[in-house]
């Protein structure tokens, strides 16, 4: 199959389908890549994160995010040049980053329940639930738009969500959450859903319809929230993090 339109019909010519759109999905990267970055760097610039303490899987988890973020811009940069060779070239080292920071991230989540490093206002099941439901969310999406990859509209949509996803830390770092209490998480999934929004906008603007796989990212986004409360609220898992936390 080769790549299509807005509405799935072949693309005819650079200067339609999914090229005439591009602008909008290079602008969006940046500015989610801009988001978790300021989100992290602010945290920090407050003094919120002891630098020199900070275990070293944590900083490689970091520095993959950030390989990410760059690779995520830099991919539709070359779509919207017209480098289509070096976009497909490059594209599989996504899905290798995307699965090393789910390693990665998963390792710091179970080393942050063991040696009691994350935020007070978190419980052990609900920060572990967090870290997992996230990391595997984001890793799954990132392989299935690599799969999706002859299929434009669907291939670089679930690529957004799966960033959208990546958003929930820095937003975490961003509002006050000690004071939000138990609405933190659902403020989180609000302003998500907004960056959903902005992208079903932009479908309709285009085509007069709203993309599934847009559809499809705000039904997986609304899940993840779902799930990690659910799980953190499960008593088997409760004590499985528990137990995690006693060994530390």
């Amino acid at each position: 199959m080769g790549v299509t339109d807005n509405i799935g019909r072949p693309a005819s010519s650079p200067g339609t389908g999914f090229a005439q759109d591009q602008q909008f999905f290079v602008r969006f990267s940046i500015v989610m890549a801009a988001v978790i970055v300021f989100g992290f760097a602010q945290f920090s610039a407050r003094g919120m994160v002891d630098l020199p303490a900070v275990p070293i899987w944590v900083h490689l988890h970091g520095l993959l995010m950030l390989a990410w973020l760059g690779l995520l811009v830099t991919q539709n940069l070359l779509i919207q040049r017209g480098n289509i060779g070096l976009h497909r070239k490059i594209g599989w080292l996504g899905g290798i980053l995307a699965l090393t920071i789910c390693a990665t991230g998963l390792y710091t989540g179970y080393m942050a329940v063991r040696l009691q490093r994350f935020p007070p206002f978190f419980d052990n099941s609900y920060f572990l639930a967090l870290s997992f439901v996230e990391l595997l969310v984001f890793a799954a999406m990132v392989v299935w738009a690599i799969m999706l990859r002859r299929q434009t509209q669907w291939h670089r949509r679930i690529m957004i969500g799966a960033t959208i996803i990546a958003l929930e830390p820095a937003f975490g770092r961003l509002l006050p959450m000690p004071l939000l209490g138990g609405w933190g998480e659902w403020i989180i999934l609000i302003i998500q859903l907004a960056f959903v929004a902005v992208l079903a906008r932009h479908d309709r603007k285009i085509s007069g319809a709203i993309h599934p796989a847009t559809l499809a990212c705000g039904v997986i986004v609304t899940a993840v929230h779902v799930v990690i409360t659910g799980l953190s609220l499960f008593s088997p898992f409760q004590q499985f993090a528990d137990s995690i936390a006693a060994s530390g």
